[in-house]
């Protein structure tokens, strides 16, 4: 399987890019409107805020599902019994932000939530006439007044050599949301998982983006732009040494928005998250 990387400002970028995320479940694109300065400073100063016991005072409430996420309480993939080797901090337009970091990851969200109403614009446009006419509303107005969109900044600690057995970064996993919107990592071992059931690199040269498709955008639209399976391998060699940080934009929809005949966001999202915590 081949990922294309497709040129932002190239007259042809909307049709390439939907053709990867149809074919592939991910778009690459390069030249793209975030900046890469900005995205550059959030990496160092959130790895430098991980490195210290401050960010214990934001500890998650798991009512709001905002602030600090320690390793100890780190996802579990679906259909995985261990834990990820990460820690992460939420990041909601109404939830708590750390006063020992600049405001770049706030403004990069209000960025990031600009740029996925021309992707979604893109999506809509070169979606087949049925598929289309699934849609409940236009998909950028699906965003449209939402402050469910998650801003997550990821930290995978070096790896010490006594993890748990089995344990790996970001187990094999799809994404819940519409799209997730991705610069590369600091670190590569970002995967997806092919329709011949092989793992394939992501690329991942700094000042790319990668955006996925979500269960929620395969719901509505019948399964032509899949929700692709992806995960995070451990490193090997000196790299196994290195930090990586990651800054995922994941795109939600308001509550009542209608997926499908099936689902709204919220019935949907409430039975994946029962799923996730092994409920029926």
């Amino acid at each position: 399987m081949h990922l294309p990387v497709v040129d932002f400002r190239s007259p042809t970028a909307a049709k390439d890019f939907c053709l990867s995320l149809h074919e592939t479940g991910f778009g690459v694109l390069r030249n793209h409107p975030l900046e890469q300065s900005m995205v550059e400073g959030i990496y160092a100063e959130w790895l430098a805020f991980f490195q210290t016991e401050a960010k214990h005072q934001y500890l998650t409430d798991p009512a709001k599902h905002d602030g600090y996420f320690p390793p100890s309480v780190s996802e579990i993939a679906k259909n995985h019994t261990r834990r990820d080797l990460k820690e992460f901090f939420h990041i909601y337009p109404w939830g708590r932000y750390p006063a020992e970091v600049s405001d770049a990851a706030r403004r990069y969200y209000d960025q990031g939530n600009a740029l996925a109403r021309t992707l979604l614009n893109w999506v809509e446009e070169n979606s087949p006439a049925d598929i289309k006419a699934r849609y409940s509303m236009p998909l950028p107005q699906m965003l449209e007044g939402s402050d469910n969109t998650l801003l997550r900044v990821l930290h995978y600690p070096p790896l010490r050599g006594d993890e748990e057995p089995g344990a790996v970064r970001a187990a094999a996993h799809g994404d819940i949301n519409l799209l997730t919107i991705l610069p590369a990592a600091t670190e590569p071992g970002l995967q997806v998982l092919g329709k011949d059931d092989a793992w394939y690199d992501v690329p991942c040269d700094f000042g790319l983006l990668i955006v996925n498709i979500g269960d929620m955008l395969e719901e509505a639209s019948g399964g032509y732009y899949p929700s692709t399976v992806h995960r995070v391998l451990n490193p090997v060699g000196d790299a196994r040494f290195k930090p990586r940080i990651s800054l995922p934009l994941f795109l939600h929809p308001q509550r009542d928005v209608v997926l499908s005949d099936r689902y709204t966001v919220g019935s949907y999202f409430d039975e994946r998250m029962r799923e996730l915590r092994g409920e029926k």
